[in-house]
């Protein structure tokens, strides 16, 4: 019989990556709903010191599937790495982050085993053995629930923001193993990683954000947002809109054509709401929007809303935060 479940991290050179913190937050939800373990996986050819940062989470074991094949990632080496764990350990359901690397080997890795790749979750739910996924589809105009029928094992992907990394729980020490794994032919010869230009920001990563749209209406007035920022130790960010006119550059854009981002505090300024830009960032911890118009779309997820003129209110809003800033 298949029992527990694989969380998948994923790490550059031994660096983790923070959305297999999220993995795990998904991986454990599920895991109290099927009241099975969790175990972390970690491929790489030495990742003693990444595997003990894992096993402070409340996880039943973290595994090192090891291989010097496996030193560089490759769809190849990963998928024949985690076929090998999958086939040996014949867990339920297998939970990986959504990323650009994922997306590279895991259908791979699921048609090895006939099954589909239920990806880009928001949440999920079980019920007995059968789980259910939701997903956004249409730009997120509507959320799709994928039934699986349970059958051992599932594959899923979780967006990027559907948890946070803080909810992953601490735990009191996993035990770790090392498991060699055996792999193929590797077929190509991994490059040196992309490597974004200097002055692009991964907002990912950011636990304040103050976000520009239509209403700050022209490129000088963008200061008040950076003061804003400034103020409260956060980054900057725009709705499309403001890229598309060069105000901004491109890896400032939130939304489905820019990052999917779930800071702490998310603060709006003259954002309407497009459905667009709500799908990348309506999973942040507390939303503040200001916008004249009471109808905004954004008022309906954000947590605190002024109705009014954002060029009255921001610098307000900045001074009372320098204020308090000041006298902590």
């Amino acid at each position: 019989m298949s029992n527990g479940i694989l969380v998948f991290i994923e790490h550059r050179d031994g660096a983790l990556n923070k959305t297999s913190l999220e993995a795990i937050a998904a991986a454990q939800s599920l895991a109290s709903q099927l009241q099975q373990p969790v175990t972390a996986v970690i491929p790489g050819a030495d990742v003693a010191a990444l595997a003990n940062e894992i096993a402070a989470y409340d996880l039943a074991r973290v595994i090192q599937a090891k291989n010097e094949k496996l030193a560089q990632y490759t769809p190849d080496g990963y998928t024949d790495a985690f076929e090998a764990i999958v086939r040996q350990l014949d867990p339920q359901l297998v939970v990986f982050p959504h990323t650009y690397l994922v997306r590279d080997f895991a259908p791979k890795l699921a048609a090895r085993f006939e099954k589909a790749l239920i990806s880009d979750c928001i949440r999920a739910q079980a019920a007995g053995t059968t789980l259910t996924f939701t997903r956004r589809i249409f730009l997120g105009k509507l959320d799709a629930d994928v039934v699986s029928d349970g059958a051992a094992p599932v594959f899923a992907t979780f967006q990027s923001g559907a948890y946070r990394p803080d909810q992953a729980r601490k735990g009191s020490g996993a035990p770790i193993e090392e498991k060699p794994v055996d792999v193929g032919k590797i077929r190509m010869t991994p490059e040196a990683p992309f490597q974004e230009v200097k002055q692009a920001v991964d907002l990912s990563k950011a636990d304040i954000i103050v976000a520009v749209g239509r209403g700050i209406k022209s490129k000088d007035n963008l200061v008040l947002a950076e003061k804003l920022a400034e103020a409260l130790g956060g980054d900057l960010a725009a709705s499309r809109p403001i890229c598309d006119a060069e105000w901004l550059p491109i890896d400032r854009q939130i939304g489905s054509s820019g990052q999917t981002v779930a800071p702490k505090l998310y603060i709006a300024l003259g954002i309407s709401g497009a459905i667009q830009h709500l799908v990348g960032m309506k999973n942040s911890g507390t939303i503040v929007a200001i916008n004249k118009d009471p109808e905004a779309p954004i008022f309906d997820i954000a947590d605190y809303g002024i109705v009014g003129d954002l060029f009255e209110a921001v610098p307000v809003l900045t001074e009372e935060i320098k204020k308090i800033k000041g006298a902590a």
